[in-house]
């Protein structure tokens, strides 16, 4: 059974126009109302009483709607931003210098966010985002299903990544934790460096919901910053989670001098795998070649922004894979979801000679040249295979 739920704000706006009317319409009864040919001195003051009290109403019941209906573009405008992270030393810091000097330190915040440090302070909210590394977006959602931003109409996942051992995608594992939003994905070949100084940046929304899919579009649109529709969210999550292993690939051809021939053949056979796979995992073949798929793959392989790409150049020049990431503070997506994906491939009868070299140089102790070698050395087959 389909539950009400109200916005409180403009249920309480619309409680008090009509509370407004009611008053003056009452005080305007008293008076010689009249005629519309011979008005009375009530006359005037009894419409607009009644316009008050109607328009009133008008807002109570637009502040209504069905739990988990999409909310529309224009309520997001001007909107309040709470940012809430993890770690509260940080966020109160955060919230003292206006910069988060770990991630992006010359970013000043705008004065419309306010930084929170616990999920228990948030207030409700239209919408939740969540940007946060695959890996720990599942305590990010435990933590705010508990909190009162729980019951937001919609949720955005921004990390890109597969769950190991469940194979769930990160939208799935939102849908765990907040029944009650409709779950949306935001992605594409977005560094958060280039976003952050305003450069010209394009993604995708991806979303079951074609409403909520153009809603979340007009919230996100920028003049710097252009958002595309997809309804292929199966499709969009599963590219955006693949080529982290691919960038790894191409950072440790770069760190080997391949030369950019072989990087070029690497990320065409990498966009290949990645239909192959996430077609067999329920996604579109065309998702892969827009900008969750090979735009997203193209940036992360060849940037110098991409956390991936300077793991897989460490290891090509010889650096041991613990002492690369002992030594930032940064996510590398791709370390972990090589052995998800690999995982998901291996259960699916997926051919993937590329991951299953990347795996075997991240995880089984199989060193950077050795792998390159063995792709190399493959039997020939058509290029369609």
């Amino acid at each position: 059974m389909k539950t009400i739920a109200i916005d409180r704000a403009n249920a309480l706006c619309g409680a008090i126009f009509i509370a407004f009317g009611l008053f003056f319409a009452i005080k305007a009864s008293a008076l010689e109302i009249g005629t519309a040919f011979r008005m009375g001195p009530g006359y005037f003051p009894l419409v607009l009483a009644s316009l008050l009290a109607f328009l009133g109403v008008v807002i109570v019941l637009q502040s209504l709607r069905v739990a988990g209906e999409p909310i529309g573009p224009l309520a997001w405008r001007g909107m309040q931003v709470q940012f809430w992270g993890r770690d509260a030393a940080l966020m109160a810091e955060i919230a003292t210098t206006r910069k988060n000097p770990r991630y992006l330190p010359n970013l000043e915040l705008p004065a419309n966010v306010e930084v929170v440090a616990h999920a228990a302070d948030l207030k409700p909210v239209d919408m939740l985002v969540f940007v946060v590394p695959s890996k720990g977006i599942r305590e990010a959602a435990q933590l705010i299903a508990s909190s009162p931003a729980a019951k937001s109409r919609v949720a955005v996942s921004c990390a890109k990544g597969i769950e190991m051992n469940t194979g769930r995608r990160m939208s799935e594992i939102l849908a765990e934790f907040l029944p009650q939003s409709t779950i949306a994905v935001l992605t594409g070949p977005n560094h958060a460096e280039e976003v952050a100084a305003q450069l010209a940046t394009a993604a995708v929304v991806a979303c079951h919901d074609e409403e909520t899919a153009k809603a979340v579009q007009s919230c996100f649109t920028l003049p710097f910053f252009r958002c595309y529709t997809t309804d292929d969210i199966s499709g969009a999550e599963w590219a955006g989670a693949m080529k982290n292993p691919y960038a790894i690939a191409a950072g440790i051809a770069l760190g080997l001098k391949l030369g950019d021939n072989a990087i070029a053949a690497l990320v065409t056979r990498a966009l290949a795998e990645m239909v192959r796979l996430g077609v067999a995992m329920g996604g579109r073949a065309e998702t892969f070649y827009g900008l969750s798929g090979v735009g997203d793959l193209v940036a992360t392989c060849y940037s110098a922004h991409s956390r991936n790409h300077r793991v897989g150049l460490l290891l090509g020049q010889g650096q041991p894979l613990e002492q690369i990431l002992s030594s930032t503070r940064m996510v590398a997506e791709g370390v972990l979801n090589t052995a998800s994906l690999h995982q998901a491939a291996r259960a699916r009868g997926v051919r993937t000679p590329l991951l299953d070299e990347i795996h075997a140089v991240l995880h089984e102790g199989k060193s950077a040249r050795e792998g390159m070698k063995a792709l190399l050395s493959r039997d020939p087959r058509p290029e369609t295979e």
